[in-house]
């Protein structure tokens, strides 16, 4: 029994791309440029780190459409991708929670 495929489930548009972080955006930031002992600096590591999610974000949007238009020869493939990406977006999103948590705490803190 083949089940129709619900367009409402794409993985294309403005919600499902990360976007590139532009390393020259806020380049005067605090943390945003490589320490004194020649470390790559937060800013990188978190530019490098959204690139992969991006990278993983793609990846899973392309084997679902393939998958979706019968192109896709092994379907476990394809749920690894989207799992991947799945859980890797979790994570960037729970870490930026506790981001705005800690800065929240920092903030009210009285001195």
């Amino acid at each position: 029994m083949t089940l129709p495929i619900d367009t409402s489930f794409l993985t294309s548009g403005a919600d499902w791309n990360v976007g590139s972080v532009d390393g020259s955006a806020g380049a005067g930031a605090a943390g945003a440029t490589a320490p004194s002992g020649g470390g790559a600096g937060f800013g990188s590591v978190l530019t490098d780190q959204l690139g992969k999610l991006e990278g993983l974000q793609n990846e899973a949007s392309k084997a679902s459409q393939a998958m979706a238009t019968g192109q896709a020869a092994n379907p476990e493939a394809v749920v690894m991708a989207v799992e991947r990406a799945r859980l890797s977006m979790q994570l960037a999103s729970t870490l930026r929670n506790k981001a705005v948590e800690a800065f929240t705490d920092v903030f009210h803190t009285q001195v």
